[in-house]
């Protein structure tokens, strides 16, 4: 059984960074693609990026292309996403998801951490 858990949400200024955690447990972190959503409200969950099982792959939303960056520690059991130059509309809430595929809706995921706050203001 796998378990995910997000940690480094909170409140940031625009243009400002943030660093969110994604721990697991329960299984071997090179076994599954990782992913990131977000939802604000009203709107759909949305994939923001994701990681291949041996990290030799990553993927990005184009609204975060170039600001945001995935990585996987594999030592630490952890998946980071690195988000800078962040800005009003990056404003949600934050979740990892494990198996499944890259670039597929949320509803395709099996495994979800508990979702963490992200919001961008002044």
């Amino acid at each position: 059984q796998l378990q995910l858990v997000e940690s480094g949400g909170g409140l940031v200024q625009p243009g400002g960074s943030l660093r969110l955690s994604c721990t697991t447990t329960g299984a071997s972190l090179d076994d599954y693609p990782i992913a990131w959503f977000r939802q604000a409200p009203g709107k759909e969950r949305e994939e923001v990026s994701c990681i291949s099982s041996r990290a030799t792959m990553t993927d990005y939303a184009d609204s975060v292309k170039g600001r945001f960056t995935i990585s996987k520690n594999f030592a630490e059991n952890t998946v980071y996403l690195q988000m800078n130059s962040l800005n009003a509309e990056d404003t949600a809430v934050y979740y990892c998801a494990a198996n499944g595929v890259c670039g597929s809706k949320y509803y395709k995921y099996d495994y979800w951490g508990q979702g963490i706050q992200v919001t961008v203001s002044s």
